[in-house]
């Protein structure tokens, strides 16, 4: 595309060969002749790219840089654009080697992941002795919490004469209970003894009774 005749200015799109997908790269170079072209090099510029990195833009310009020092002298636009033409095209296989790589790369991690999930982390001595010190640790951390739970729950426990303090009304429940039963408390005479049936020695028969010594101990 000519921009203008005085300097000769114009672009050319270059875009490279298809990749994967179809995936293309493309630049478009803008020249300028100078004043005594080709004995000195135009000058060039890239005014827009597609799927190209900020890296990929500045080895096209080395590119151009190094290509028309080397041509200098002769008529060499198309042997700058032909340069930069194969520079796209090394550029596209690089993205799909870079891709591939990368596919390569999820593939051993997907694999590499499901070999720890079945076969877990191999043992070894130092991280077998750095679980049983935690565990050792966790399992004492348990039982110093369980035996403050069972002296917490012992120091709860009221006795019987605080109980009583708390609650006066404990000390008349039983009479209580035994008035409110009434009349419907029934005694099983047949679990008592009569009296006549019991062998009981009388005192005055005891040869060891002693009137006098009742007081004694």
């Amino acid at each position: 595309t000519v921009l203008s005749e005085k300097p000769a200015t114009f672009t050319i799109t270059v875009t490279s060969e298809a990749g994967e997908n179809d995936e293309t790269v493309q630049t478009t170079l803008k020249f300028t002749y100078r004043e005594k072209y080709p004995d000195e090099t135009p000058l060039y510029e890239i005014v827009s790219q597609e799927n190209l990195e900020d890296n990929d833009v500045t080895d096209i310009i080395k590119l151009l840089e190094q290509q028309a020092e080397e041509n200098l002298g002769m008529v060499m636009i198309f042997t700058l654009v032909s340069a930069v033409q194969e520079k796209l095209n090394e550029i596209v296989d690089q993205i799909k080697t870079r891709r591939e790589e990368e596919k390569k790369q999820k593939e051993r991690e997907a694999e590499e992941e499901e070999k720890q999930r079945f076969h877990g982390t191999p043992v070894t001595i130092e991280n077998f002795l750095n679980w049983k010190a935690k565990f050792d640790a966790e399992l004492l951390e348990i039982k110093r919490k369980k035996m403050k739970e069972e002296e917490q729950a012992g120091k709860n426990k009221l006795s019987g004469k605080q109980l009583f303090e708390m609650d006066h009304n404990l000390d008349t429940s039983d009479i209580q209970f035994l008035e409110e039963a009434g009349n419907n408390v029934e005694v099983d005479e047949s679990l008592f003894q009569e009296m006549d049936d019991l062998e009981l020695e009388d005192e005055e028969d005891d040869p060891d009774y002693n009137p006098v010594n009742l007081d004694s101990d």
